[in-house]
């Protein structure tokens, strides 16, 4: 039974929003962090929420910080509240209400912004109104890291997304022997990335009560990392020469386990009609060369002059369509709405909503801040489609890992009020640590798939290719960088976002095109606002319902 029951209102409105401001870190973080899979077409809409789904959970409960620093100790100092511990507990509940409550009008903006600032925001806010602007920790070891943040994260992940591309693209992409050196380079890039990832894992995701010494990290990486090298030469290897090199039309994606007896494998019989022996994908679809753009745009012109003698004038000329659906959406049943298939088919569209959209199509479309989407894709270089497709798999590596590790730590940051809330109001007391229980770990876990599947599409149709043409090259090295650029923030102490580092990376890729056009100069100065107004208006939303509600009128009146 909780000693502070006459407190159950707070405790109640707490998880309510806690649960909102977790399903924006689903429809917000999550979603811009998998939208160059998507945009690349690596993935499919449908596969990247399944894997995001699984591994946000998985390391949300599996792995997740089971101990968080008390309410941001380098924020402020909760034995500050001491003497009255209901406070810290009202000051949780305004700090995650200005949190979600923004993150809730950025999402649905399609403002990538980071969610670990939304909560230091708030957390300054309530801090402020409740104990005085002088006890919240502004210093480098407190909230200036916060500002310091929007020019290394960004900066460092570009610069190594930059130097990742021009070294893969001068050695691999541009070779008239793209194909063979992209399959050779894939152990190596393998090794690099399983390494990477896994030091952040062990530094980031794993909380041990013992302490890992450098080399028995050292040994960890090794290990691991030239264990899933030798895997992926053994499976996969054998797998891509078949299917790419020999175009093996037969092949099916479970005939990878044969590992090298697919290499014996006797050469494929001739298609069928109709039927490409090289089963593909082509990523660069709907994207037009600059040759091609000058034509269309030469027929465009052409077209409206002849309208425009004839006196017709049509607003939607080659637009294109405007659907976002993707293919394969079952039209509706016959009959009245009253009748079970006709209900039943209206609410799988409800519950499928947010896996029905067609991502790519809906980047398309002319906005505000969509700049020349044209014309910035057709600036940017097309590469041989059998050595993207090399690098696909490595993407779809570097995107599910750094879920799992977003899991396992954001989700912890995530609920860290609603954990303190739950102790203060359950023990009547404030503790040096908040041991995060497995359920409420769930809790936040499952509020982030939720978020994740049902309007995650609005960010990653914001992002990609919006952002700057997307291939599976091209992303594997901005999540890569992206990684790289957490990793090494983790050891200096920064609190970094991945909205800002797969955005920094991305904006670095995007130049290493050779054209700072091929970068939509329009978004990233969204995305940047939307950075820095981030901890203001969440402080001012938290600092503004705290000073209200401490400093409101009682009746009756004692």
């Amino acid at each position: 039974m909780a000693v502070l029951h006459q407190y159950d209102y707070i405790f109640a409105v707490t998880t309510i929003f806690a649960f909102l401001d977790a399903w924006n870190i689903g429809a917000n973080d999550v979603a811009n962090s998998f939208a160059s899979s998507v945009s690349s077409r690596s993935l499919t809409l449908k596969q990247a929420m399944l894997i995001a789904a699984c591994m946000e959970l998985a390391g949300s409960i599996s792995v997740g910080s089971r101990v968080a620093e008390t309410v941001r100790e380098r924020i402020i100092d909760p034995h500050l509240y001491d003497a009255e511990p209901a406070v810290l507990m009202l000051a949780m509940m305004c700090a995650i209400i200005g949190s979600s409550l923004f993150l809730t009008v950025a999402t649905r903006a399609g403002l990538p912004v980071s969610t670990t600032h939304s909560i230091i925001g708030g957390l300054v806010g309530a801090g402020t109104a409740s104990v005085g602007i002088k006890n919240i920790h502004w210093g480098w070891n407190g909230v200036a890291q916060v500002f310091a943040a929007w020019g290394v994260a960004p900066g460092i992940a570009g610069a190594l997304g930059a130097i990742m591309f021009l070294i893969t693209r001068h050695l691999v992409l541009s070779s008239k022997y793209a194909v063979h050196r992209a399959l050779l380079s894939i152990p190596i890039y393998t090794f690099v990335t399983i390494a990477g990832l896994t030091m952040l894992v062990v530094w980031k995701g794993i909380q041990l009560d013992v302490e890992l010494s450098a080399m028995q990290v050292s040994v960890a990486v090794v290990t691991v990392a030239t264990g899933c090298t030798l895997l992926e030469i053994l499976f996969l290897l054998p797998y891509l020469w078949r299917r790419v090199m020999i175009e093996d039309w037969q092949l099916k994606w479970h005939d990878a386990w044969r590992g090298p007896f697919l290499l014996s494998r006797p050469l494929p019989s001739p298609p069928p009609p109709g039927r490409s022996s090289l089963n593909i994908k082509d990523y660069y679809r709907g994207h037009l060369t600059q040759e091609e753009l000058k034509c269309l745009r030469a027929s465009e012109s052409l077209l409206q002059s002849i309208q425009s003698a004839d006196g017709y004038n049509d607003p939607e000329r080659l637009e294109g369509t405007t659907t976002s659906r993707v293919e394969g959406v079952p039209p509706r049943p016959a009959g009245p709405w009253t009748s079970w298939p006709v209900i039943w088919w209206y609410v799988q569209r409800v519950l499928y909503r947010g896996l029905e959209q067609d991502v790519i199509q809906a980047q398309k479309r002319q906005t505000v801040l969509t700049w020349d989407i044209q014309d910035m894709h057709a600036r940017a270089a097309r590469y041989d489609n059998r050595a993207e497709y090399m690098y696909s798999s490595l993407q779809i590596l570097t995107a599910a890992t750094a879920s799992f590790v977003h899991g396992a730590n954001d989700v912890a940051n995530a609920i860290a009020p609603f954990a303190t809330t739950y102790l203060v109001w359950q023990n009547g007391n404030i503790a040096d640590e908040v041991p995060v229980p497995t359920w409420v770990l769930a809790f936040g876990g499952g509020a982030i798939v939720l978020g994740l599947l049902t309007y995650g599409y609005h960010l990653m149709r914001n992002l990609g290719n919006r952002l700057t043409l997307m291939s599976p090259s091209r992303g594997f090295c901005m999540e890569l960088s992206s990684a790289m650029t957490i990793l090494m923030a983790t050891r200096l102490r920064l609190p970094v976002s991945t909205t800002q580092c797969i955005a920094g990376a991305s904006i670095g890729v995007g130049l290493a095109n050779g054209d700072w056009r091929c970068i939509n100069m329009r978004l990233v100065v969204w995305i940047y606002f939307g950075w820095i107004i981030t901890v203001p208006v969440t402080a001012l939303l938290a600092g503004m319902l705290m000073g209200l509600i401490l400093n409101a009128p009682r009746w009756p009146a004692s």
